[in-house]
């Protein structure tokens, strides 16, 4: 299936996303901070199959305007509910992965009538504890003293290559064009700015800022949690805890697999998406 680059004005900013398909069940996906709808790339051919698909960059990442400016929860939803209005979705599955997922999780919150399913993928929200290693670069200064070599080329390529060994359980089997990205992305005007703000959002010195166990039970739609087993961010065990608090609830742990599961374990990450949909489409 074709996988075509678009590019939209959402709100003055300039927004690129990706598509794929043309029929079945909308499905909107949500990359993590510091990343891009680069992620997935791995999936979007074989998900636009059955479904349509649709994989913005958050603003501040990807290809998508980077204004220096606080990227808050709150800013990343309204852009969210936004998108989807932009690109005409009454009613759509969405799915997120990190920071994508809590963002994922808040709109079927707050706008439940549009949501047909949801899909939290190692999803910020669902727990307290964190990577020390991201929850440090909250403290002030710090962060900012961090991320300033990562603009150089040597630097850029030492960050992508801790941000592999912290995202994923084989850094080695890992596309080079992610690794490339990242590098040019560490390098862009704007990005590492937009990714310490929005981390700051999500995380403090001791871990997740909000934990939205306790909202679970508020959703009606069916919900799906995705996880790799061996997550050094977000331990499955919050997967694992956060699915008994469903009415409709399912869940699909990942072996051998990081962080990020779309990117890392495509293949078992499809079949997950399928045997999910099948239950609602």
């Amino acid at each position: 299936m074709i996988v075509q680059e678009q590019r939209i004005n959402l709100n003055g900013l300039s927004i690129r996303y990706f598509q794929s398909g043309s029929e079945g069940l909308p499905l909107v996906l949500f990359h993590g901070t510091g990343e891009s709808a680069l992620d997935w790339s791995w999936v979007l051919p074989k998900l636009g199959e059955k479904y349509r698909v649709y994989a913005p960059d958050f603003p501040g990442a990807g290809e998508s305007a980077k204004p220096i400016r606080d990227y808050s929860v709150e800013f990343f939803t309204q852009f969210a509910i936004d998108f989807l209005n932009a690109i005409a979705l009454d009613r759509a599955v969405v799915a997120g992965n990190s920071l994508g997922g809590l963002i994922a999780l808040q709109l079927a919150l707050s706008y439940p009538a549009r949501i047909a399913g949801l899909v939290l993928i190692d999803s910020t929200g669902l727990g307290e504890a964190v990577s020390p290693f991201l929850s440090s670069l909250t403290l002030p200064v710090f962060g900012e003293i961090a991320l300033a070599g990562c603009r150089t080329p040597v630097g850029a390529v030492m960050r992508s290559r801790s941000r592999a060994a912290l995202q994923f359980a084989h850094p080695d089997q890992i596309p080079i064009e992610w690794y490339a990205e990242q590098e040019t992305l560490s390098q862009t005007f704007g990005f590492l700015d937009a990714t310490l703000s929005s981390l700051r959002a999500q995380l403090n010195p001791i871990g997740q800022r909000t934990v939205m166990v306790d909202k679970l039970p508020q959703l009606q739609m069916p919900t799906l949690l995705i996880w790799g087993a061996d997550d050094l961010i977000f331990p499955k065990t919050q997967a694992e805890a956060a699915v008994k608090h469903l009415q409709q609830g399912y869940l699909s742990i990942i072996p051998d697999c990081g962080h990020i599961p779309n990117l890392e374990q495509p293949d078992r990450f499809v079949t997950a998406i399928d045997e999910f949909l099948s239950k609602i489409s």
